[in-house]
């Protein structure tokens, strides 16, 4: 009884290996190490065994002794130069999910994707920080000069992107185009004939996969798209009062205005109180992303869900998987697709 109590007080003072890891789940250690690894050689049901007993011993894999055992790094980069704080939290809520018993980390570093010198500083990153692999976000994602770089440094990298610029394994698609035609087709069913549409800015890929969207379903209806009702913003709260006033304060107005994130979407919401236009009575308003903003307004916002956190951890399994199993991603899925949520901010128009 003695040497049991004396076992018991061993081990649990002791801290839990790989090895413990293995026995308990009765798997072999080169298993437990190609879950660890996030290999998509394992089944499913395996890979949920382990994690019930990693959870159960509080397992945590040593980053620093699997790097020094493998000379190579176990953190991984998201880069991004993006102003919505909520998208730039839910992907890396979504990354740090596929991390979870892994022994990966991730570390952030900020962009600006006109900066000439981007593709030195993120090479300068990667080498200060020992980076195993990068994730890039859009607008960043785009830049095509910095993918051949990283391809040729050999640097494992998965870009997120609203639209199909790479290799399978190399990239995760937003839909951003399907998101805008969604969100049209819906405002047109409901009878708006002259819609508003605020962009985001003109270098993103992003605005641009948008505008395209609300354009295809416009054209299809053979509804007009006139100029001074496509308004240019920046993505911001701030950008989106600007642009509503500029659609809202004229005698003949949109009866509906969609803007390309919730963000400026809120920001026509404000305009539209300031000039004493009633929303949804005299005015529809939609947003784009779901974000938490969508939900925290009044008239909550008619907007597009894009699946952001599982985007984050789409580009994590497959930078994972480029890492451990020589670039194998071709079977992890590539897109997402996003979902039309309708709330209180708009409504059919007479």
């Amino acid at each position: 009884m003695i040497d049991d109590m004396a076992d018991t007080s061993a081990s649990t003072s002791k801290k839990p290996t790989i090895n413990d890891v293995a026995r308990i789940s009765g798997l072999s250690k080169k298993t437990v190490s190609r879950v660890l690894n996030n290999s998509p050689q394992v089944a499913e049901q395996t890979r949920q065994k382990v994690a019930a007993v990693i959870r159960q011993l509080n397992f945590a894999p040593d980053p620093q002794a699997r790097s020094l055992a493998s000379k190579r790094s176990f953190l991984l980069g998201l880069v991004y130069d993006n102003p919505n704080a909520l998208y730039i939290s839910d992907i890396q809520r979504g990354i740090l999910r596929a991390c979870q018993g892994t022994g990966y980390e991730l570390i952030m570093h900020p962009g600006e994707f006109g900066n000439r010198q981007l593709i030195d500083e993120i090479e300068g990153f990667v080498s200060r920080a020992r980076i195993g692999g990068l994730i890039l976000l859009s607008p960043i994602s785009q830049r095509n000069l910095l993918a051949q770089r990283l391809k040729k440094d050999g640097i494992p990298y998965v870009r997120i992107s609203p639209g199909k610029i790479d290799s399978q394994a190399r990239i995760v698609v937003s839909n951003d185009r399907r998101g805008a035609e969604l969100m049209t087709e819906y405002l047109v069913s409901i009878g708006h004939r002259t819609i508003g549409f605020i962009t985001g800015p003109a270098s993103n890929l992003s605005a641009r996969e948008k505008l395209d969207g609300f354009r295809n379903i416009m054209k299809t209806h053979r509804l007009p798209i006139r100029k001074s009702l496509v308004v240019e913003g920046e993505n911001t709260f701030e950008s989106g009062v600007l642009a509503g006033k500029r659609l809202l304060d004229r005698k003949s107005r949109p009866s509906a205005v969609f803007a390309s994130n919730d963000a400026m979407a809120l920001g026509v919401l404000k305009s539209a109180t300031i000039l004493g236009i009633r929303v949804p009575e005299d005015l529809s308003v939609a947003g784009f992303d779901d974000s938490a903003l969508a939900t925290v307004t009044w008239p909550d916002l008619t907007t597009v869900r894009q699946p952001v956190e599982q985007m984050g951890e789409m580009a994590a399994r497959k930078l994972l998987a480029q890492l451990n199993n020589g670039g194998a991603a071709t079977e992890l899925p590539s897109a997402t697709e996003p979902e039309l949520v309708v709330r209180h901010s708009t409504m059919k128009h007479a």
